[in-house]
């Protein structure tokens, strides 16, 4: 097939003042449509180039017209006011909406097979688009919305093949406890869980977060460069996946999930985030801060032995299931579903 893909990202490292989390697993898994035999053209501005100074138009296709596909993968956008709701051409404005709007409308709404892959839980459940025929949506969740399939946040599988337990094991870790991530719609879950473990052992906060009088005691560091995401993580021991209450409730696993294990950060998860079994062992489901400094002190134990390395092993073989070559397959097999 020839796809067309719209995406408002980076496939390198793009630039720090961004919210990207996709580049974590988007550009392996272009890379496997295309290995899989699919030819993608990206059909939204080239980021990479025009933002980052990165050229890579020798190894992928940028068209800002309309050209011929055969099917279309929307990583799917929403009305950001003030920024892509204004006029093109505004100081702020980003065209990723209008370019959204008027790709479905030539594409999907002229019967294209489309793939809306709700990356934020954003799209309404009562969208008129989920009714079309030939549209699927594809979520994280692990309770779907109804109608809507099974597409998760793909592992490479380069990263974790070369994950080796007793080296991970072994390295150095000065720090404790580490969040890597933007504030959207934590404060709760940080407050619960991350907060109070922070206040005893050595820590770090890297991310946008704005609004932090509520918690004096915590080292917010500010963002990272995508490029450094993981040097935070090879350094820690742990760290608490915090999720918005939306992607909690049916079980909505991010990328910091395997960037922090592939990195050898045992995540520790919320015990109430549904279908917690399918993302950690019990050992590592927390329910309040007080069992996150639980945790922290027997981890502090047993780093660097075989027990750590035994742990490490146990948690990758969780990925197993999310590597990106299943989550290319079953894309390909819902467009041809559609087609």
């Amino acid at each position: 097939m020839r796809i067309g893909y719209s995406m408002w990202g980076f496939l390198g490292d793009g630039i720090l003042d961004t919210p990207d989390g996709a580049r974590a697993y988007r550009r392996p898994f272009i890379d496997g449509l295309i290995a899989a035999g699919h030819e993608v053209v990206l059909l939204q501005s080239n980021r990479d180039l025009y933002e980052a100074g990165e050229d890579l138009r020798d190894r992928y296709r940028w068209h800002m017209g309309f050209p011929d596909v055969d099917a279309l993968i929307f990583e799917w956008r929403w009305p950001l006011p003030g920024r892509n709701t204004t006029r093109c051409g505004d100081i702020g404005h980003t065209c990723d909406l209008h370019r959204q709007t008027e790709l479905f409308d030539n594409y999907t709404a002229a019967g294209t097979p489309t793939l809306v892959w709700d990356l934020d839980r954003q799209l309404p459940a009562d969208d008129p688009c989920r009714q079309l025929p030939n549209v699927v949506v594809g979520e994280f969740a692990l309770r779907l919305t109804p109608g809507a399939e099974g597409l998760y946040c793909p592992v490479p599988d380069d990263l974790l093949d070369r994950a080796d337990p007793k080296q991970l094991a072994a390295a150095d870790r000065p720090t404790p406890l580490v969040y890597v991530g933007n504030q959207y719609d934590r404060d709760e879950a940080f407050d619960r869980y991350f907060a109070p473990a922070a206040a005893t052992v050595p820590h770090r906060v890297v991310g946008k977060w704005t609004r932090t009088l509520a918690w004096p005691r915590v080292d917010f560091a500010g963002r990272c460069g995508f490029a450094e995401v993981e040097q935070v993580h090879r350094a820690a021991l742990a760290t608490v996946l915090l999720l918005p209450e939306r992607y909690a409730a049916v079980g909505h696993m991010t990328s910091r999930w395997f960037e922090a294990l592939l990195a050898g950060c045992l995540p520790l998860v919320p015990a109430e985030i549904h279908g917690v079994d399918a993302y950690v062992p019990p050992q590592l489901r927390v329910n309040d801060g007080h069992e996150v400094i639980e945790k922290l002190a027997w981890l502090r134990s047993i780093a660097g032995s075989a027990e750590h390395a035994d742990l490490i092993a146990a948690c990758l073989g969780y990925l197993e299931p999310f590597r990106c070559s299943a989550q290319v397959a079953t894309t390909v097999k819902l467009l041809e579903g559609l087609s």
